[in-house]
């Protein structure tokens, strides 16, 4: 007697019209959002050696509009060429967005995977300095410190690293509280392991794809940041080139050279969203599940 056939409810397969249909649809804009950041990475690296120097003035071309001869993109209010100041501050861009979202992951991942591992008083403890750190208003608390010390690139890397890092910690505590019941972790205890070594050895390679997610992610956060603070005037100092501060010049000239607040508006903008497409991609390779069609 043949069983009766049951219907098949599984999630699409890999190959199967509905899942190439959605592998498609998420293909184009990744690979858009990878070209972008690539380009932003390139400009960062060697940029600044294609372009000219971007605090060069000339009062007699200031506000001149993108396609102007010489100036591709135009000149602001001081005659300084536009495409050359955002390509260097994309460099600014990337190096503290890369820095800072590091600086967080570290300080983060190590709360985190302690007080998960630890368990009793040290996570509490851990878990209160967290609900405190949350208690402050990220940016708030940047210039509360950055007011303080006074801005400068160093500052601001260290003020957004050391602010940004409970994301990590409490995601993190989370993944190790589930591993360290799994049989791996109870007999590298019962063999005598150090607590050291079994974070470092076995947690830690375990939770490796949350962690590359929220750093994905806390790099975009970071960029925002970082432009925020600068369009404030409490980031990056004035003689550095900066989308924010380009932000923050351009909003006086709105009626009538647009150019210089749109340009870098849009590059903090394609920049960011690309990041955020980078980091649900990241997000689907670690977590399979995640994945809808």
């Amino acid at each position: 007697m043949n069983a009766t056939a049951l219907p098949d409810l599984s999630p699409a397969r890999a190959g199967t019209p509905s899942a190439s249909a959605g592998r498609r649809r998420l293909d184009l804009p990744l690979l858009a959002s990878a070209a972008f950041l690539a380009l932003v990475v390139l400009l960062a690296l060697i940029g600044p050696l294609l372009v000219g120097d971007p605090s060069a003035q000339n009062l007699l071309r200031r506000l001149s509009p993108p396609g102007t001869p010489g100036h591709l993109l135009g000149t602001d209010q001081l005659g300084r060429d536009v495409l050359a100041r955002l390509v260097v501050g994309s460099r600014i861009s990337v190096i503290v967005g890369l820095t800072a979202a590091l600086l967080s992951g570290v300080i983060g991942s190590v709360i985190g995977i302690v007080a998960g591992y630890a368990g009793g008083w040290t996570d509490r403890v851990l878990m209160r300095l967290t609900d405190v750190q949350l208690a402050f208003p990220t940016l708030l608390l940047a210039l509360a410190v950055i007011g303080f010390v006074g801005p400068g690139l160093t500052t601001v890397i260290v003020v957004l690293g050391i602010t940004g890092w409970v994301s990590y910690a409490r995601v993190l505590r989370s993944e190790v509280i589930s591993l360290r019941t799994r049989e791996f972790v109870e007999a590298a205890r019962v063999m005598g392991v150090p607590a050291h070594r079994i974070m470092l050895r076995h947690m830690l390679p375990n939770v490796t794809g949350p962690l590359a997610t929220i750093l994905t992610l806390q790099v975009g956060t970071v960029i925002l940041a970082e432009a925020a603070l600068s369009f404030l005037g409490l980031g990056i100092p004035a003689t550095f080139a900066t989308w924010g501060s380009m932000l923050a010049d351009g909003q006086l000239y709105m009626g009538t050279a647009w150019w210089l607040a749109v340009l870098p508006g849009t590059a903090l903008l394609l920049t960011v969203l690309s990041i955020n497409i980078a980091g649900d991609a990241v997000r689907d390779r670690w977590d399979p599940r995640t994945y809808t069609s």
